[in-house]
């Protein structure tokens, strides 16, 4: 839903956020991301770096290092990268292809590999919404999708989607069928979320995420999990699922790995300075969690380590800094009915 969930009024009837974190609608956007959610630049502190590919790719780093902006820009032509950027971009697009290429040679020799996750699951729910909505109102997730980008390749590898049949307001409103291009019809056929919710579990399980696979969740934006997913929880009466307890918020990892303000993140805007168009239907939940999965391997390509740095605890949203521990989403599971 992109710039209307910008929109949408906070209320501690829908969801508690707390007041030192941040409040993506109420906060000033033209600053820069705070430092300390910027995932380093290195991988994980617990690495073994003493296998020789590691001194390959510090070689080529050393050489890279000493490039001028003329010959960095010639360098990533020939190796038809995108050539745009300041000098630090560049120069980690490049640190970046050279570092894939030698662990890719390394992972299929058995040797190490230098990934977070081996799979990035991105989200953009849809929800019930009116155009200019009241305070009580409350979101009702009526598109669930999810597309799955695997880290080691940069491929976008396979797609989820379903419909979801509101409970409390079953009946959409004009401005949401015209936003979303959702319509009566299809939601009124749709299963009420807890089933979804189950289908998307059989989902994940089946790829095997969280237990032979290390994942994590990625939003655009904080709400789809702090505010949509955990109020459509609270109307089906279950449970917060643990799997989406934490998740990459792209629009954080992005305005601060390229040093741009929040202004600069929408989902429109990350793709124009990043030289591409979106494909499809703007508001339609898969077709946006496409595009934004399209971002995310761009921000890998270029050398963005994207990590978790939001989760919910306590019914509240909370950052998380990039020295914590990095950890997967655990195996999903379906989640138990609220006393």
């Amino acid at each position: 839903m992109d710039e209307h969930k910008e929109n949408i009024q906070r209320t501690d009837v829908n969801v508690k956020m707390s007041e030192e974190k941040e409040d993506e609608k109420t906060k000033p956007r033209s600053r820069i991301c705070p430092d300390d959610e910027t995932a380093p630049e290195t991988s994980q502190s617990n690495k073994d770096f003493s296998h020789p590919v590691y001194k390959e790719i510090a070689l080529a780093n050393g050489h890279i290092n000493r490039m001028s902006k003329d010959e960095l820009r010639v360098k990533l032509s020939e190796l038809k990268l995108d050539t745009r950027g300041v000098k630090d971009v560049m120069k980690k697009r490049l640190k970046n292809h050279y570092k894939k290429q030698k662990l890719l040679q390394s992972a299929a020799e058995g040797g190490p590999t230098d990934t977070y996750y081996d799979y990035i699951c991105v989200v953009d729910f849809e929800a019930t919404c009116e155009e200019d909505n009241p305070s009580d109102f409350l979101h009702e997730i009526i598109e669930f999708p999810m597309v799955l980008i695997n880290t080691h390749t940069l491929q976008i590898v396979d797609t989820f989607q379903a419909y979801v049949k509101p409970e409390v307001n079953p009946q959409l409103s004009d401005f949401c069928v015209k936003l979303t291009g959702i319509t009566q019809e299809t939601v009124d056929g749709a299963d009420p979320f807890p089933d979804v919710l189950h289908r998307v579990v059989e989902w994940l399980q089946e790829r095997e995420l969280g237990t032979k696979y290390k994942y994590a969740m990625l939003t655009d934006g904080a709400w789809d999990m702090s505010k949509f997913l955990n109020i459509q929880c609270r109307i089906s009466r279950i449970r917060y699922p643990q799997f989406a307890k934490k998740w990459i918020n792209i629009r954080k990892s992005y305005c601060n790995f390229y040093k741009v303000p929040r202004t600069q993140t929408k989902l429109s805007t990350m793709l124009e300075k990043l030289g591409m168009k979106y494909e499809g239907r703007p508001h339609c939940g898969l077709d946006d969690s496409h595009n934004i999965a399209r971002i995310a391997v761009r921000m890998l390509q270029d050398g963005c380590q994207l990590r978790v740095n939001e989760r919910m605890h306590g019914g509240q949203l909370l950052s998380v800094p990039s020295s914590a521990p990095v950890e997967g989403a655990p195996p999903p599971r379906n989640p138990g009915n609220r006393e």
